[in-house]
């Protein structure tokens, strides 16, 4: 049996496909046809959260699955990966999928009829009347309490012994007994019920198992591992960490037997960081993207300097070219062009800080301040409804991620009788004060997603900004489906200005580099 290349990606079939059925391979017992589908899948899903890979890629991971059987499923994530990843920061996809498409132990007997069988075995549900009757049945209602106190036992057990095949055994417990929802049965509706890792560990709560595990460490002399007393902590809360991760794993697992691998793979593997949208992030996730800012203005200004490279050149200039040709008989061997030298344009940033677009407003007002060489000159304005100038703000410590947002909002006057945004508030006063920032070579970024909170949105201000300067663009972070619904004035703004969906880190890089002359 062979893989053949995806579909759609220009290419029909793969002329050095690779056989993925070895009967020689001990490893390899999966049904071959059910693992072309897997690999094919777990790439499809991949290209779905952003990861290109073209058909070659697809190949080599058919030769990898080839050599290396599924013997060792670790050694089987590792090979995959360097077949179809280009870098580290799409670990955090490829992970969770992998988990889905190649579960633990798919080359057992077992686990597979395991996971052909639509409906798990969950302790806490009701016996199966046409099933043989046990020597010994367990108690048909067990004590939930009583359950979970064992059930958390034995996870400090297995995390104090550090024994990872324990503590995937309790993950797939902890689901089971805790992680189911709705309702009992569950065949027949595909969303009638479902498998919570968010339930399972508000159940147990490993977290509170620290002082438990640290107990049983210290007790231990072999358990410690040499650690020094004060990074024991650290190592309890790492190996806690991963086992929450288990069981978001295992509940994943349980939800795709039921409503299929490909649509878990699509709406429960969070997206790549750079896809990650602004108005969606978390606490964590922004001060993740915060450290982002630094390597993406850094990739983004050698971008731009090879781009600056091939286009210095310019048109040919024909009357040069024809002077040169004197010398070859007519013959232009040496075509003369004319040299460009674009100036590095001015840029005037007027950026929402109120709560709902902050995070997006600081990613925004850091990724321009580290491409700050790029421009000849920046002046950034910042609003909530009243507009005052925090350049020197982001200028004096460096734009620190931490602090940004709050200086900005403790020491600049952004605010007035009220803390909600009032776009038209804010432009008028732009437009009143502060116009002579703005001038011919002036490119103005306005940042924020126009709900005025059902105030005037003083469209006459922002025209004569976008009058004054050589282009205004309104960078929006919510999608286009939500402008104009509610308090959003988008579509009137749209319709004086440039309007851009800048919903994640990677649109809004891309504008930048647009924004920037060749």
């Amino acid at each position: 049996m062979t893989v053949p290349a995806q579909a759609g990606d220009g290419a029909t079939s793969a002329p050095d496909a690779v056989d993925l059925a070895d009967p020689a391979d001990p490893g390899d017992l999966a049904d071959p046809a059910d693992l072309a589908a897997r690999l094919t899948g777990f790439v499809r899903a991949l290209r779905t959260h952003g990861l290109r890979i073209g058909p070659a890629e697809t190949v080599d991971a058919a030769a990898v699955l080839d050599v290396l059987g599924l013997a060792d499923r670790e050694q089987v994530r590792a090979g995959l990966a360097a077949a179809l990843l280009r870098s580290d920061g799409q670990r955090a996809v490829f992970d969770p999928a992998f988990d889905l498409f190649f579960p633990l132990g798919v080359g057992d007997p077992e686990a597979v009829r395991r996971a052909a069988d639509p409906a798990p075995a969950d302790p806490t549900a009701p016996a199966d009347p046409t099933a043989p009757v046990p020597a010994s049945p367990a108690p048909a209602t067990p004590d939930p309490g009583a359950l979970r106190e064992d059930l958390r036992e034995r996870i400090a057990a297995a995390l104090a012994a550090d024994d990872r095949a324990a503590q995937a055994r309790l993950a797939g417990e902890a689901v089971a007994a805790f992680g189911r929802y709705g309702t009992a049965g569950g065949s027949g509706r595909p969303g009638g019920d479902g498998w919570s890792a968010h339930q399972a560990l508000g159940r147990l709560a490993p977290e509170t198992l620290l002082a438990r595990v640290l107990a049983a460490l210290r007790a231990g002399a072999d358990g410690t591992g040499g650690l020094d007393d004060h990074l024991l902590p650290d190592e309890i809360r790492r190996r806690i960490q991963d086992f929450r991760a288990m069981v978001a794993t295992e509940a994943r697992r349980r939800a795709a037997e039921v409503r299929g691998t490909e649509h878990v793979a699509e709406r429960a593997v969070a997206p790549s960081l750079d896809r990650i949208d602004f108005l969606a992030a978390g606490r964590d996730q922004l001060a993740e993207l915060r450290r982002t800012v630094h390597p993406l203005a850094r990739k983004l200004a050698t971008r731009l300097a090879a781009r600056r490279r091939r286009a210095a050149r310019g048109h040919i200039d024909l009357r040069r070219t024809l002077r040169r040709s004197l010398s070859t008989g007519g013959v232009p061997l040496r075509p003369a062009h004319r040299l460009r030298r674009p100036a590095r344009p001015e840029l005037v940033l007027l950026c929402d800080v109120s709560g709902s677009v902050a995070g997006f407003s600081d990613f925004t007002l850091l990724l321009v301040q580290a491409m700050r060489d790029q421009f000849s000159r920046i002046r950034v304005f910042a609003f909530v409804n009243r507009t005052a100038e925090v350049t020197d703000l982001l200028t004096r410590g460096g734009g620190d991620p931490a602090t940004l947002a709050r200086r900005i909002l403790t020491e600049a006057k952004v605010t007035g009788y009220h803390g909600n945004s009032d776009y038209g508030s804010a432009l008028r006063e732009f437009a009143d004060r502060h116009l002579d920032a703005v001038g011919p070579r002036t490119s103005v970024l306005i940042l924020g997603d126009a709900r005025t909170n059902h105030r005037d949105p003083d469209l006459p201000a922002l025209g004569l900004i976008a009058a004054r300067a050589h282009r205004v663009h309104w960078l929006n972070p919510e999608q286009p489906a939500l402008w104009g619904t509610g308090d959003s004035a988008a579509p009137a703004y749209a319709g004086v200005v440039e309007m851009h969906c800048c919903r994640n880190a990677r649109r809004l890089g891309e504008f930048i580099a647009r924004l920037l002359p060749v």
